[in-house]
Formats: structure tokens, C-alpha cells, sequence
């Protein structure tokens, strides 16, 4: 059997498992529909045009703690004023930590000062796992012909110490900033840590 033969007979034989190929850079965004906090359905593909950020989250996760000290909200705003769709995604499955009803994350939202276009659930986490999301949090930016240009860390410090996000290189921050002036992200991917998504 030649080389080609056996990756087509690798590939199918990983379709059948019903693997997905992780998500690439440079390629477009795999699509999702979701509901949001307030019951209203979203789909990637709504947002054509637009940039937009996705961010993986879990309230209770000290990673997350430690960004939504100001960090995250000021990062949200800085979008915000630039016209971004900024969706936080809850990949946590139910009786999981980091699961909410749609009431508390608003309420999460609001005692935070949060700055989400919208919180949307993945509670099958099928989401999550199209975008092969690890941790919370874990930043992508998907740019307005939905191709997605950036996956990774939010910056080069894993630890939970408020302390250190003024030391780190601002990686998602840089990349967000790039692809807002046209331009690709260097690096365009980039380890995340934090808590493991809740699946």
C-alpha cells in the first residue's frame, strides 16, 4: 500500500472513531450553535465580519480568579470598544465544577463587571472539543472571515498569582492586537494552562 493510501486508511479509520481533527490555524473556525445566558441561540457563523473572541471559563478555577481580578475585564472592554464579539464559553457538564444556570452566570457577570458580548453553554462540550479547549481559561481569535488566527494561553505565567500577569508576555492580548490591525499573530499558538475543562 503506498504513503498516501495509508494516510486516507488512517484518516477514515479516525473519522469512524468519530475523532475530530483539531482546529488549525490559518483555517476556518469550526462552526457551533449555542445558547447564551438569557436563552438566546448563537452560531459562529451569525458573527460573519465581525472579530471574535472565545474564551474558555470556569468561575471557580484560580486561573480564571486570578484574570478576573481586572485582567479579563479590561481585556474585554479594549475588544469591546473595538467592535469584537467576545463569547465566554462553559464547557462544564452538569454536577461538574464550574457548571451554572443561566441566572448565575449573569449574576457572575455582573458582580465581576464582566464584559462579554454573551456567556454560552457547551454543556455536551461539544463545542469545547471542536476547538480542542484544555483549559480555563483558553483564548482563540477568530478573525472576520472566520478564519481562526490565534489558540492558546492568555499569557507566558502559569500560575495563579495576580502578581505575575504584569510580568508575562501578554500573548493573547498581542495576538487579539494583531489581528485587529490585519495583521497574523507571532506566535499564533501558544500552550494554555489553568484548570482542565470540566467535560
Amino acid at each position: 500500500m503506498k504513503l498516501h493510501q495509508l494516510v486516507l486508511a488512517a484518516s477514515a479509520a479516525l473519522l469512524s472513531l468519530g475523532l475530530a481533527a483539531a482546529p488549525q490555524v490559518g483555517a476556518p473556525a469550526p462552526d457551533f450553535s449555542v445558547v447564551d445566558s438569557k436563552g438566546a441561540n448563537h452560531k459562529l457563523s451569525d458573527f460573519a465580519g465581525k472579530n471574535v473572541v472565545l474564551e474558555w471559563t470556569n468561575h471557580d478555577c484560580p486561573f480564571v480568579k486570578k484574570h478576573y481580578q481586572g485582567n479579563m475585564q479590561a481585556l474585554q472592554a479594549e475588544m469591546q470598544a473595538q467592535d469584537v464579539v467576545w463569547l465566554s464559553v462553559i464547557s462544564s457538564a452538569p454536577g461538574k465544577q464550574g457548571h451554572v444556570s443561566g441566572t448565575e452566570a449573569d449574576a457572575l457577570t455582573a458582580s465581576r463587571s464582566a464584559l462579554p458580548t454573551a456567556v454560552v453553554f457547551d454543556e455536551s462540550g461539544t463545542v469545547g472539543q471542536a476547538y480542542d479547549a484544555r483549559t480555563t481559561p483558553h483564548m482563540y481569535v477568530i478573525d472576520k472571515a472566520g478564519v481562526l488566527q490565534y489558540m492558546g494561553g492568555i499569557d507566558s505565567i502559569p500560575s495563579a498569582k495576580v502578581d505575575d500577569i504584569a510580568k508575562a508576555t501578554p500573548h493573547f492580548a498581542n495576538a487579539a492586537k494583531a489581528v485587529l490591525s490585519g495583521e497574523k499573530p507571532d506566535p499564533a499558538i501558544t500552550k494554555p494552562y489553568g484548570c482542565s475543562v470540566k467535560y
